[in-house]
């Protein structure tokens, strides 16, 4: 039997991948008006769930109860049409469309044959302005960045007549202005008695948003609690079966005082002026700053992947002329771009492949690849990262996003470069993984190399960085060493409250 107030029952429902059971008998129930929180490391089976209430995979066995009406499944088309929608980690959206298409691509506006455009880019201005977003509904879809492509997604998942969204990671790209204003759209949907199944790894969001909290971890169910009854320890505990009270992990060293990489005014046109910083050997140095403030442009362009229209490069006393980023590589200069999954990894290429792909021709001969020397990398960074992999010849798409994330850094580290830049390189992984990405970093600063880590995460940014830049409107607006740092500093030089 089904609770009269829930609006969705899962029964003993499991699935299993070649040699992965993904999800373990789980039984679940989620009330009408709720927000539920589904948290979980990396790998513990939340997407599968949400992909089998969503309608994009289909249980090996148990069932689901929707509004009373048993089903063993459904397809995505009849979950749309149940009132059940879903907002994906990964973009979904035509990029050759605008905001307006493809908030309603699928939702007839006009008549039979000819769409009103008027009554379109109304309809989208309406939805625009509810969640408070300045966003024009006549932009083309690829010439939005990430944060925006993600609002997108949201407001075409809110322009349907839902009555259970389903949201993975949907703050991942936002601001904290933009994900204020998610969370008032949240509460107005909740009011009209919408059902929200929240998956996020940041844990004062699900704090903040949720009635309930349910944890998995490897498949199975381990616990689903009132969000008011459980603390932030006892839920990390929960999801990672451990401790990790430290989350940050306690630098044992101090950087050093030889400069490693000094930028003199940068420029690029209109998204960057005259950026002007220096790195140490040993740092992590963190880039602090709104979505839009120029922080990508300006490592793209150190990294050789675009071009500058003025201002030097200089590593160890020597200007670099970085005309790709394989010049970059080649000066010791490495990078991992915020999308994974579009500029970080090949998803059906294996582990062994992406590890080498930096560095094909040093493990090569002739027109071979040196099989032992291929293994002898890629077993390193296996186990130096714990890549949790049946074995090297996996295919990336088969790994859970934390282990995703840490195939980049072992693609970066096989180069062996001295400047590593990360952005945002915990984005949409779990709290345990977050914890060995940093304890990497911590090496890799204590082996003497410079790590540079854009984040949009003012907690990791706080509780990494030994000194942190803000940048605003493609400038430098202030530098905070360990000793200032402060969220309310921090922001108040991202929003040029101050100086």
């Amino acid at each position: 039997m089904c609770p009269e107030n829930s609006i969705l029952s899962i029964r003993n429902v499991s699935k299993e991948w070649p040699g992965v059971l993904a999800l373990d008998n789980i039984s679940l129930d989620f009330k009408k008006g709720e927000v539920h929180a589904i948290m979980g490391e990396n790998g513990a089976g939340k997407s599968t769930l949400m992909k089998i209430i969503a309608g994009s995979f289909w249980p090996d066995k148990g069932r689901i109860v929707f509004e009373g009406k048993e089903y063993f499944h459904f397809d995505p088309k009849q979950a749309i049409e149940l009132g059940i929608s879903i907002i994906y980690q990964e973009f979904n959206l035509i990029s050759e469309l605008n905001v307006a298409e493809n908030i309603f691509l699928g939702i007839k506006q006009g008549n039979r044959f000819f769409i009103n455009k008027k009554d379109l880019y109304k309809n989208a201005l309406e939805l625009i302005d509810e969640l408070g977003v300045e966003l024009d509904p006549k932009e083309i879809i690829s010439n939005l960045s990430p944060a925006y492509q993600q609002v997108v997604e949201i407001l075409r998942s809110i322009s349907r007549n839902v009555k259970l969204l389903i949201m993975d990671e949907p703050t991942a790209s936002l601001t904290k202005t933009e994900t204020s204003k998610l969370f008032e759209l949240i509460q107005k949907l909740k009011a009209k008695g919408v059902t929200i199944l929240y998956i996020s790894h940041r844990l004062e969001e699900v704090f903040e948003i949720s009635d309930r909290i349910t944890v998995l971890r490897d498949g199975c169910l381990i616990a689903t609690q009132n969000t008011s009854d459980i603390s932030d320890n006892e839920l990390v505990r929960l999801m990672v079966g451990r401790d990790l009270s430290n989350m940050y992990p306690n630098k044992e060293y101090s950087r050093q005082d030889k400069e490693i990489l000094k930028i003199t005014d940068l420029s690029q046109g209109t998204n960057l002026h005259n950026i002007s910083f220096n790195a140490y050997k040993g740092e992590i140095l963190g880039i602090g700053g709104l979505v839009g403030a120029g922080r990508t442009e300006m490592a793209r362009c150190i990294f050789g992947a675009d071009n500058f229209d003025n201002g030097t490069i200089q590593k160890n006393g020597v200007k670099l002329e970085l005309k790709s980023p394989e010049d970059a590589i080649k000066a010791g200069i490495a990078y991992i771009a915020e999308d994974r999954k579009q500029h970080g990894v090949l998803l059906h290429m294996t582990v062994a492949e992406n590890i080498t792909l930096a560095v094909l021709k040093k493990i090569s001969r002739l027109l071979f690849i040196d099989k032992k020397a291929e293994n002898k990398i890629v077993s390193e960074y296996i186990q130096k990262l714990d890549i949790k992999t049946p074995f090297s010849s996996q295919s990336v798409k088969n790994l859970s996003g934390g282990n995703q994330q840490k195939v980049v850094i072992a693609k970066l580290l096989a180069t062996e470069s001295d400047v590593i830049i990360l952005d945002e390189p915990t984005r949409g992984i779990d709290v345990g993984t977050k914890h060995e990405i940093y304890e990497a970093m911590n090496t890799l600063a204590k082996e003497g190399k410079v790590i540079i880590m854009i984040s949009s995460d003012m907690l990791e940014l706080l509780g990494v960085s030994d000194r942190v830049l803000v940048m605003r409107n493609g400038a430098i607006a202030g530098e905070l060493s360990k000793n200032e740092l402060s969220e309310e500093k921090v922001i108040s030089l991202a929003s040029g409250l101050t100086s």
